[in-house]
């Protein structure tokens, strides 16, 4: 387990764990983790599991599989004072869950709302991975109207709203987004919209969820895809676009709104790879021009203009390292 102020990370992994260990180990994580709850072990079946849990200011993440075991919320749990309202999102193969009187099953894509004040199951027939979002009824109550009538029903026909709520909450962990406080809070914040568009919010509160939530994740991708190509010289407006099924209107108009253009943010991100090239002895050898062009620069004239108004320095000062 690791943790930053308000952020903890817990792991555990069948495979670091000798099978003598594993019920042990995995019951320690479930009565530590997000919700507690027991574990039944199938009989004749080895447990598969692979689990990471994430706690941040009002919202809590699981991510993995475990395969091979039931996971109850018995009666005796459900009062253990905890209100939290989970999203479960089955990313692929099958899963059974019940409670409130219902038999679920969750095929590739289903989620369903399910309630920390209920009793209830949760186990996999079929080996895939889960994705889990916690937040407290509060933080939904005044967001869902008459939210409790959510619970336990399957929603398969919001797999769009689904997969862009998945695509940002992975994104925030893979990109390491969330190193400080107040990204922390902008992140939950942003998670909270759109898990109310996937619950479908009234109409005033699905307009701002679709202003604050969708187009940040969708221009969060839209950076991610910029940051991991920008060396790429073709790379365009309309090719990200495309990449994300807007408009390349739109999405000018979503880094507008972010206070910088497309072609800014590509510069910008060009520039950094530059930079860091320059001051790194593997690549002292390799003359400027050639560095630029590796960057995506096109026009070496171009490139150290942009170069001297982003770091007032030269190229040839960084890697000397005569800048100021």
């Amino acid at each position: 387990m690791s943790s930053n102020d308000d952020v903890s990370i817990l792991r555990v992994s069948s495979n670091d764990i000798p099978e003598s260990e594993r019920v042990t180990t995995l019951r320690d994580f479930y009565c530590r983790g997000l919700v507690k709850a027991e574990l039944e072990i199938r009989d004749g079946e080895p447990i598969i599991a692979n689990l990471t849990a994430h706690s941040l200011p009002d919202v809590q993440l699981l991510l993995g599989t475990l395969f091979g075991a039931k996971l109850v919320r018995s009666r005796q749990l459900a009062v253990d004072g905890d209100d939290s309202l989970a999203l479960v999102v089955n990313r692929s193969g099958t899963v059974g869950v019940t409670g409130r009187g219902r038999d679920l099953l969750l095929g590739p894509g289903d989620a369903v709302l399910a309630s920390a004040e209920d009793a209830m199951t949760l186990e996999r027939f079929v080996a895939g991975d889960c994705f889990s979002l916690f937040v407290p009824r509060r933080v939904l109550a005044p967001i869902i109207m008459d939210v409790d009538d959510a619970v336990m029903r399957v929603i398969g026909d919001r797999q769009a709203e689904i997969r862009v709520l998945v695509d940002y909450a992975t994104s925030l962990l893979r990109e390491h987004a969330l190193a400080t406080s107040a990204l922390r809070e902008l992140g939950a914040g942003h998670l909270h919209d759109l898990l109310a568009l996937v619950l479908g919010p009234t109409d005033e509160i699905r307009e701002s969820a679709g202003r604050r939530g969708a187009k940040a994740a969708r221009l969060r991708k839209a950076k991610f895809l910029i940051v991991n190509n920008c060396w790429r010289q073709d790379l365009s407006v309309g090719g990200v676009a495309q990449e994300l099924g807007v408009t390349p209107r739109y999405l000018q108009r979503l880094f507008e709104v972010d206070g910088k253009t497309f072609s800014s943010f590509l510069i910008e991100q060009r520039l950094k790879r530059a930079h860091r090239m320059l001051r790194e002895p593997e690549f002292a050898e390799r003359p400027v021009s050639s560095i630029a062009y590796d960057v995506g620069f096109g026009d070496l004239s171009y490139f150290n203009r942009c170069f001297r108004r982003a770091y007032a320095a030269t190229p040839s000062d960084v890697r000397s390292g005569t800048a100021g």
